[in-house]
């Protein structure tokens, strides 16, 4: 499973349960590599995944970095956080 797209697809599967049994700790792990390896994408469910879980400013710096990468769903996820107050308006700025 070296091919970004294979640990991005792989970690979908994962996360939803759908193709292989759900095991959300292994998604984690496919996404994290896959991010590492430059996939805008998985950087992004990270960063759901960890807004989920409540760690905003981790989610936010999630977010930018594949915002950054060019990733549109990042740039409206993270306007959207900062309509809701998680993310400051310096933040938001940069």
């Amino acid at each position: 499973l070296g091919s970004t797209r294979a640990l991005a697809r792989m970690a979908d599967s994962c996360y939803s349960g759908k193709e292989v049994k759900q095991d959300k700790a292994k998604a984690l792990r496919h996404w994290e590599l896959a991010a590492m390896q430059g996939d805008a994408r998985s950087r992004h469910s990270l960063g759901f995944v960890e807004y989920d879980n409540g760690d905003h400013d981790r989610a936010v710096r999630h977010f930018f970095i594949s915002a950054g990468m060019g990733y549109n769903e990042s740039h409206k996820a993270i306007k959207h956080i900062f309509e809701i107050g998680h993310v400051t308006k310096q933040q938001y700025t940069e």
